[in-house]
């Protein structure tokens, strides 16, 4: 009996120690920060503060709140791969990296006198920075914040070109424009500390922004100085930039425009492209197979941002003043808009969650936040967020041009 029983007892032993270790693993485990994933979280600029206030998507609320940011005028952020860090680019140059699980700044440089927007490349080892002052791009390290490489943007005069329209490519790649010298550039930073850069000149006059189809292979730069667009075919073996849509607004007078009107929406929906007309009450309709004009949408206002809903049944549109209390939002299988909100006063921006079930619509002057289904169009939250712009969730992160 008393072999039996000591045979019993080794058997138990190792469940014992199991049972124990399982205990001491709960123990540790409920002592510990409650893990958190970062696919529904985003970032909202306060404007005003220099801030960021962090939000969960899901749960249609805020999460925390970051300080410290500088001038963010005019911000735009960026997500790492991993969707953990936000690069933050300032209009006073500065570039931040921000965790967003830990809630705090990790690395921060001041990398320009203005600057209004940057990129990530698409193996999340490179972040870039387009400048007005000194005109050009810098090419840092994601991880480090490390300056690898700074290239002008020069005017055939030797002068510096403010940059606008900085998108990724494939392969360490990042397109931009230059505002003052009718230009796209190409950058190649296959080996960031000697990036190869190729020119293309002569695209038309001033362009203002551009985007980036989300398939990566067209580049489409609006010209402010004049009434049309540039394209670029980044799948053509030697790619150059041709005009679209030129003299769109031939035989009308333009109105006086209040605010630069933005390409960064990826309003691209069933094979046609939706485009804000600079000076005009319209949204202009594109066939992006031929690239003609085949519509135009009359809307409340001048539009600023022309946004599709993820999965292309809508494209949601905002204004410049006297009517930036206003969205719209047209059916793009009938292009008639259907529905016009009032969110509140000076509505900035706007972001879809991933699927597109809620848009996130920030109301600078009301200090509001505003969530609404896309479907029913009614309010589903309201977040307070001192003067509130630009809005940026981490999905961003899987995307191309974004």
């Amino acid at each position: 009996m008393k072999r039996r029983s000591l045979l019993s007892f080794a058997a138990a032993a190792p469940l014992l120690a199991g049972g124990c270790a399982a205990t001491s693993a709960s123990s540790a485990t409920s002592k510990a920060p409650a893990l958190l994933g970062t696919g529904d979280l985003g970032v909202v600029i306060e404007r005003a503060q220099g801030a960021l206030t962090l939000v969960n998507t899901s749960r249609r609320e805020a999460m925390g709140r970051v300080e410290g940011l500088g001038d963010l005028s005019h911000a735009s952020v960026v997500f790492s791969r991993d969707e953990r860090f936000a690069y933050v680019f300032g209009r006073d140059g500065a570039l931040t990296r921000v965790d967003i699980l830990e809630q705090r700044i990790t690395h921060r440089v001041m990398q320009a006198g203005n600057s209004i927007g940057g990129a990530i490349s698409a193996d999340g080892s490179l972040v870039v920075a387009q400048n007005y002052t000194p005109g050009g791009i810098k090419v840092f390290d994601a991880a480090t914040l490390e300056l690898l490489s700074d290239i002008p943007a020069l005017m055939p005069n030797g002068e510096r070109s403010r940059v606008v329209g900085l998108a990724d490519l494939p392969q360490r790649r990042f397109i931009y424009s230059l505002f003052d010298a009718e230009a796209i550039c190409i950058a190649d930073c296959s080996n960031p500390r000697k990036p190869q850069v190729t020119t293309l000149a002569g695209i038309g006059r001033q362009p203002y922004d551009a985007l980036l189809s989300p398939n990566g292979r067209h580049y489409i730069a609006g010209l402010f100085g004049e009434d049309g667009l540039a394209m670029v075919d980044l799948w053509d073996a030697a790619p150059r930039a041709r005009r679209i849509l030129a003299g769109y607004g031939r035989g009308e007078k333009p109105l006086p425009v209040y605010k630069m009107p933005h390409l960064r929406g990826w309003a691209m929906a069933g094979g046609r492209a939706y485009l804000p007309a600079i000076g005009r009450h319209e949204v202009l309709v594109v066939d992006t197979a031929t690239w003609a004009e085949v519509g135009r949408i009359p809307v409340a206002g001048q539009p600023v941002f022309v946004m599709a809903r993820p999965d292309g049944r809508q494209v949601w549109v905002n204004f410049s003043v006297p009517d930036y209390n206003r969205v719209q939002v047209i059916d793009t299988p009938s292009g008639q808009v259907i529905d016009t909100i009032a969110p509140g006063k000076a509505v900035l921006h706007m972001e879809f969650t991933p699927r597109g079930e809620s848009v996130w619509i920030s109301c600078r002057d009301d200090d509001r936040v505003q969530v609404y289904d896309t479907h029913t169009r009614q309010l589903q939250a309201s977040l307070a967020v001192d003067a509130p712009s630009g809005i940026f969730f981490t999905a961003r992160a899987q995307r191309m041009g974004f």
